[in-house]
């Protein structure tokens, strides 16, 4: 089972270059020029959030190679993921082991 999900995996990040072949921005990573364009006006919420100063912007290190800084995102966000999924399957196992 493990093996199946690390190449599911392996095939999600050899794919991910390919966001650099398009001049259209991601799903959800609109900055508030898009939605003046796109809908006339910038919504108040994202008007307060603006704030917000990303660990890499634009995917990329400053004076690096942009495909190094898609793989590097890339990873990161797979370890987030993996790691906050490996504590709550630790933390319910702990507790059917509390409940029984």
């Amino acid at each position: 089972m493990r093996y199946k999900v690390f190449m599911i995996l392996g095939t999600f990040l050899l794919f991910v270059p390919f966001g650099l072949l398009t001049s259209s921005p991601a799903w959800g990573e609109w900055g508030n020029e898009y939605y003046l364009k796109i809908l006339g006006y910038v919504p108040k919420g994202m008007l307060a959030n603006n704030g917000i100063k990303p660990l890499l912007p634009d995917y990329s290190l400053e004076g690096g190679n942009e495909i190094v800084g898609y793989y590097l995102s890339a990873l990161i966000g797979i370890v987030l993921i993996f790691s906050i999924f490996f504590i709550l399957a630790k933390l319910d196992k702990n507790r059917k082991k509390d409940v029984n």
